[in-house]
């Protein structure tokens, strides 16, 4: 009752509602996709997109460009690019992500001291702000949840295939190429757009700790991704409950801490269960 009656209070505020809009759907769709690039152990991923979208953002602040317009299709063709130079040569996806990752740290670096006087907050990218989400923003994470579970429901089966083995995928004719560019391109767009919220040093944790909590305790593919989908909500809205009462406590932050917990009760129930 403390948590809703202190949400609807916070709600009252228009940034915070925006803010609250695009970090739900992010969250859910960051969970959702988390089950299959955590069990592939693709994870990482993640983390190297958000860290080209931060370069592709400050790039585009430098030049005056729109942030969102420049970025995600900079950050879908990184997406594309790692898993073709992975599939093509001998290079392991690990090893182009850290690689892709630098170089977009170092180009975003390089744009905003070439760029000096330019109206860009480099601590709102890295680590999340409530402020500066905008409807447009909105709009489109409504969209790409929508994208994402009508998507998810539909290859259900297929995704379930793949993440598992993706070799007897293509025996039994399931396009596993489509199948993982449709996961990159919605992972793009998620951690693009979540980036606004939790920043990009920490929009992978909206990847990873829904799915690593939810496994601990379930071992069905279909209640790993409810539960890691619930997780990653309620993860979300107490991390931003706290970020609103504790003065100076960035939100991305808050929702680590509270991912961390969740991921630590989690493990300390598969502990009592399992012996048991």
């Amino acid at each position: 009752m403390i948590i809703l009656s202190d949400l609807i209070q916070i709600l009252s505020r228009e940034y915070i509602r925006y803010a609250f809009i695009v970090g739900f759907t992010m969250s859910l769709c960051a969970a959702l996709l988390g089950v299959s690039l955590v069990l592939k152990k693709h994870s990482m991923i993640g983390d190297g997109l958000s860290h080209v979208g931060f370069g592709a953002v400050a790039v585009a602040a430098c030049f005056g460009w729109a942030p969102l317009a420049f970025a995600i299709p900079i950050v879908m063709l990184s997406s594309f690019l790692i898993l073709w130079i992975a599939n093509k040569s001998k290079v392991f996806a690990d090893s182009l992500i850290a690689l892709f990752s630098t170089l977009a740290l170092a180009i975003g670096y390089a744009a905003i001291e070439l760029g000096q006087g330019v109206n860009f907050n480099v601590g709102n990218y890295l680590y999340g702000s409530l402020l500066g989400v905008s409807l447009t923003e909105v709009i489109i994470s409504l969209c790409v949840m929508f994208i994402v579970i009508t998507l998810y429901i539909i290859l259900y089966n297929r995704i379930f295939s793949v993440t598992f083995d993706s070799t007897f995928s293509k025996s039994t004719g399931t396009n596993v190429t489509l199948i993982n560019v449709i996961i990159s391109i919605l992972t793009s767009l998620t951690v693009v757009i979540g980036m606004k919220v939790m920043g990009a040093l920490l929009i992978t944790s909206l990847i990873i700790f829904p799915t690593l909590s939810a496994r601990l305790i379930f071992k069905k593919f279909k209640l790993v991704t409810i539960f890691s989908a619930l997780i990653g909500i309620l993860s979300f809205v107490i991390g931003l409950i706290a970020s609103c009462i504790i003065t100076n406590l960035p939100i991305g932050s808050s929702i680590v801490f509270v991912s961390f917990i969740v991921f630590i009760l989690c493990f300390l129930i598969s502990k009592i269960k399992y012996r048991r």
